[in-house]
C-alpha cells in the first residue's frame, strides 16, 4: 500500500513540483537572492506575511522587501527604528502593522548582530538529538520576539499552533530541488514539518494521515509523520505539489482526490 501511495506521489512531484507552478506564491521573492544572508531575511519576511489571499501577500510582502532593498541582512543590520516608521509608514496588512513590522525587523537585527545570521541562532537552540526542527524553531522565536512585539507574525512552538508560516520558512531554507532554494546546509530535511496550510490539512485527511478536527499542532505531527513513513529522509518533499491543488486557479483539491484514489 505505501509503495503504491509513494508511486502516485512522485508522480505528482514530477509534474508539479516545478517553477512553472510557483507564482502566485510568496517563495517567489527569494529566488531573488543569492547570498543566503539576504535569502534567509527575505524568506523571513515573506513567511511572516503569508496568509490571506494570496495576492494581498505578494503586495505586503513586495512593499516591505522593497524597503529592505537588493542587500536585506546589510540594512537590517545597520537600520534604525525611526528609520522603518517613516519608511513604512501606514504599513498595514490584516492584523499586521506597521508597529508588528518593526519589531520582526528590529528582532532580526537583534539576532543577526548576536549570532550572525538567523541559520547561527537557530542551530544555538539545536541538539543532534533533536527528532524535529521544533527546538531550534523555538530558540530562533524566542531570540526573534522576546516580549511578543511581533504579534501574530510569529506563532509560538511551545502552544498548540502548526507554525505554518515558520515551517514553511523552514521548507525554502532547508530544502534545495527544482522549487525550494534551500541555503541552510546544517539542518538535515528530515527533521522538517509540514507547513500545514488548510490545503495540506485536506491532503493529510485525502491520505488518512489525520483524523485532528483541526489543523492544530497535533495534526501537522501526525500529517508529518504519515510522510515519513513515504519519504523518511524528506518527510516534506511533497508539500510544494500537493498544496498547488486549491491555490493554482486550475487546479481544485478534488482533482488530487481523483489521482490518489485512482
Amino acid at each position: 500500500m505505501l509503495t503504491r501511495l509513494r508511486q502516485k506521489l512522485e508522480l505528482v512531484y514530477e509534474i508539479y513540483n516545478r517553477r512553472s507552478f510557483v507564482n502566485p506564491d510568496p517563495l517567489l521573492f527569494l529566488y531573488d537572492y543569492k547570498d543566503v544572508r539576504d535569502r534567509e531575511v527575505a524568506g523571513l519576511v515573506a513567511a511572516c506575511l503569508a496568509y490571506g489571499r494570496v495576492e494581498m501577500i505578494m503586495q505586503a510582502a513586495g512593499k516591505v522587501l522593497t524597503f529592505l532593498g537588493p542587500a536585506p541582512r546589510d540594512r537590517v543590520t545597520e537600520i534604525e527604528a525611526k528609520e522603518i516608521r517613516l519608511g513604512l509608514a501606514g504599513f498595514t496588512y490584516r492584523f499586521a502593522t506597521q508597529a508588528h513590522i518593526t519589531a520582526l525587523i528590529l528582532g532580526m537585527q537583534r539576532v543577526i548582530r548576536e549570532y550572525g545570521s538567523l541559520e547561527a541562532c537557530f542551530m544555538a537552540g539545536t541538539d543532534p538529538g533533536d527528532a524535529t526542527v521544533l527546538p531550534g524553531l523555538q530558540f530562533l522565536v524566542q531570540n526573534l520576539d522576546p516580549e511578543g512585539a511581533c504579534g501574530h507574525l510569529l506563532a509560538d512552538p511551545a502552544k498548540s499552533s502548526a507554525c505554518k508560516r515558520s515551517h514553511l520558512f523552514l521548507r525554502w531554507m532547508v530544502r534545495k530541488d527544482r522549487v525550494d532554494p534551500g541555503g541552510w546546509d546544517h539542518i538535515q530535511s528530515d527533521k522538517l514539518l509540514i507547513p500545514l496550510d488548510r490545503h495540506m490539512y485536506t491532503a493529510g485527511q485525502m491520505l488518512g494521515f489525520t483524523r485532528r478536527k483541526s489543523p492544530d499542532r497535533a495534526a501537522c505531527l501526525e500529517i508529518t509523520e504519515g510522510f515519513r513513513k513515504i519519504a523518511p529522509h524528506d518527510p516534506v518533499k511533497y508539500d510544494f505539489c500537493l498544496t498547488r491543488f486549491g491555490i493554482q486557479r486550475t487546479m481544485d483539491m478534488t482533482d488530487l482526490q481523483i489521482i490518489l484514489a485512482g
